[in-house]
């Protein structure tokens, strides 16, 4: 299994992230590394985190699972964080000297489902600070691109702190003890109606094959990524990675996934940079 960067990134594709905050990559990753994702989802979801919950089901029965924070305990999913390009992928995106792990999440769609995720940031929600984010989404299945996640370029330097959806309300089976979060004592503004008008906001999205992947900056608008065809599933394979100007900060909205526990229990506090073998240091430039 190859664990060097399949191909170098071009100047263009590193000025499209830099500029628009995502960029879509072709033929990163090799059929191996594929394969031993597809092997490790089937693991998972055989044997979910109690993270897991099951974000939307219709009365047709399709289904949208999501689960989280898996790779310690599935092998194949730890080989491809430790040794994969991912990370150095995302170092040179970022212009990053280092590359910590945050965690991983998949998304999965049955055929048909019709679930489209609304529209969000990503880092507001999360247990972190910082500029330097980035999510690596991956397909393991072929998608179409009006299927595929969706992003307004440059909206990751909007400056609002946005009224954002609580995904803890995606929640058909009453779990208990999912996070939550509620942002309307700290909004300054409400998301933008991207669905009413997406070409007025620039929206792009990609049809995709296995071993491409996307990469965006954690503070971007996205969202979409659903409506599928009867014949048509979607699993897709999730990686996020914390570059140099990222600290541990504990939000008073709610967080989620909110790492707040766990990082105390690692002895880690707000405005510590990531780090223990909980968000591992996987990349340097030097």
């Amino acid at each position: 299994m190859n664990t060097d960067i399949h191909r170098a990134l071009t100047s263009d594709e590193i000025a499209s992230y830099q500029r628009d905050g995502v960029v879509m990559l072709t033929e990163m990753f090799d059929g191996d590394w594929i394969e031993l994702l597809q092997a490790g989802l089937a693991t998972n979801c055989q044997k979910p985190t109690n993270r897991a919950r099951v974000w939307d089901r219709d009365a047709e029965g399709h289904t949208m699972f999501w689960d989280s924070q898996a790779w310690q305990n599935i092998e194949q999913y730890r080989r491809f964080v430790f040794n994969s390009p991912a990370a150095q992928i995302a170092g040179h995106l970022m212009n990053a000297t280092t590359i910590n792990f945050f965690f991983d999440a998949v998304f999965v769609r049955s055929p048909g489902c019709r679930f489209a995720t609304p529209w969000h940031q990503d880092e507001p929600y999360w247990s972190v600070e910082g500029y330097d984010t980035c999510t690596v989404w991956m397909p393991l299945v072929p998608v179409k691109r009006e299927n595929a996640l969706a992003y307004v370029p440059g909206s990751h330097r909007l400056d609002p702190v946005f009224e954002q959806y609580n995904f803890g309300n995606l929640n058909p089976d009453g779990k208990t003890q999912v996070d939550q979060v509620d942002f309307s004592a700290i909004a300054e503004a409400s998301l933008p109606d991207i669905d009413a008008d997406p070409e007025s906001y620039g929206v792009v999205s990609w049809d995709m094959s296995p071993g491409d992947c996307v990469v965006f900056n954690s503070r971007i608008i996205h969202g979409g990524s659903g409506k599928l065809d009867e014949n048509r599933d979607l699993r897709v394979f999730t990686t996020k990675w914390l570059g140099d100007d990222v600290r541990i900060k504990f939000r008073d909205c709610g967080m989620d996934p909110d790492h707040s526990a766990i990082m105390t229990e690692y002895g880690l506090k707000p405005g510590d940079r990531p780090g223990t073998d909980l968000y591992p240091m996987v990349w340097s430039r030097n």
